[in-house]
């Protein structure tokens, strides 16, 4: 038997939706300025042109590995079709709880966040967030 997924809060899912939206425009202008059809942009990345649509929309959310491809293909960092900036990043690591209330494992984990370069930082939020849901 199959688990139903719980939907996320209301607040959550507006946020989903503005960086479904802001990714699919990001990946539009991208695909725009590399002079490609979504047809073309969907074979490249391996995605149906259905669905490579979709994502240009804001109505899906493309998975990690996609993303990645689409950060290839379109010659565009993940972190720019993210909308993330460098100070978001650093904000939510320096957001963890003070080091005394951490446990062994998330000790361990921040001292391998300071080793990450913001790239590999902000690959590590998506995963995380994907994780989390």
């Amino acid at each position: 038997m199959a688990s139903k997924r719980t939907p996320p809060p209301p607040s959550q899912q507006r946020m989903d939706d503005k960086l479904a939206l802001a990714l699919g425009a990001a990946a539009r202008a991208a695909r725009v300025r590399a002079g490609l059809t979504q047809a073309e942009a969907a074979e490249k990345v391996g995605l149906a042109p259905g669905v490579y649509g979709r994502i240009e929309r804001g109505g899906m959310m493309p998975s990690v590995p996609t993303l990645r491809k689409l950060s290839i293909i379109l010659k565009i960092p993940s972190d720019t079709l993210l909308s993330l900036s460098h100070s978001e990043v650093t904000a939510w690591v320096d957001s963890l709880p003070a080091k005394e209330e951490r446990s062994p494992d998330l000790r361990k984990l921040s001292r391998s966040l300071r080793n990450l370069s913001p790239a590999q930082l902000k690959v590590l939020n998506v995963i995380a967030t994907a994780l989390t849901r």
